[in-house]
């Protein structure tokens, strides 16, 4: 299994290359996920994709097959956005494009301000540059104290998908990503997020973005990515109707058409 190696442990990833072999020097798409995510939850997005660009998606550190941090791990923006940019350097990606979605998108916002070179564009999918507006997210701790994780799972599902959003299989195995997922890494990074604060610097973000907004989410209401689209300068904004904050997973094909549409037009 390829890994991406950091000073703080490895980070799994996979690459998906299915361009033509007479396209020279096809553009690279990598794909972070948010808390309790998953790399398959990008799956639908890739059959869209994968005919013009190499796709690159990792678990994020905490997640899946990537290393588990000890705790007390000192847990930054910083050092997240070192995870993707030590991803990209495996893949071979000196440029990409980066897709974030939920905290996934948070570091996305980080890195376009840190190193702004490095991306070609940005897409933050039900993200926010700003903790405190969540919804939510601070009663996490208190839930799994109270109930238990299998609690929290089945709560987190019902915030992610409005039902029979997603086929039953599905359903069953996000669930139990939400179940064996570290609840110590779910906690940390929502204290993260909780104290972020972009909204100063948005307006110096350079990069073409996009922006993904669920019409429902629990956690990030349409009206937070509608300011964040006033304040980056030139970017685009589609909201996606009857969705949640599962919505990479929902609506996959329909968000990587919008992305297609989006980069065929601006880059």
């Amino acid at each position: 299994m390829p890994f991406a190696g950091t000073p703080t442990g490895k980070l799994y990833y996979e690459i998906c290359d299915l361009t033509p072999p007479w396209m020279e020097a096809a553009q690279t798409i990598i794909f972070n996920h948010g808390v309790a995510g998953h790399i398959a939850m990008w799956t639908d997005w890739l059959g869209v994709l994968a005919a013009k660009y190499r796709l690159v998606r990792f678990d994020m550190r905490g997640h899946g097959e990537s290393v588990v941090p000890e705790q007390g791990y000192q847990w930054s923006f910083d050092g997240l956005v070192d995870d993707v940019l030590h991803v990209a350097d495996a893949a071979g990606a000196e440029r990409f494009h980066l897709v974030g979605e939920s905290i996934g998108g948070t570091i996305g916002i980080a890195l376009a301000l840190a190193h702004p070179k490095r991306l070609r564009s940005l897409t933050l999918s039900n993200a926010s540059p700003i903790g405190g507006l969540l919804g939510n997210v601070n009663v996490w701790r208190e839930m799994v104290k109270t109930g238990s994780q299998e609690k929290w799972a089945a709560q987190m599902m019902q915030w992610r998908f409005h039902n029979n959003a997603i086929d039953d299989a599905a359903y069953d195995w996000y669930r139990d990503v939400h179940e064996k997922v570290s609840m110590d890494v779910c906690l940390d990074l929502a204290d993260l997020l909780l104290g972020a604060d972009f909204t100063a610097d948005l307006s110096r973000i350079e990069v073409p973005t996009l922006l993904l907004s669920p019409d429902d989410s629990p956690f990030i209401p349409a009206t937070v990515m509608y300011s964040m689209h006033d304040t980056i300068p030139g970017s685009e904004m589609q909201v996606f109707a009857h969705s949640r904050h599962g919505l990479p997973l929902s609506h996959g094909e329909e968000c990587a058409r919008v992305l297609a549409d989006f980069l065929a037009r601006r880059i």
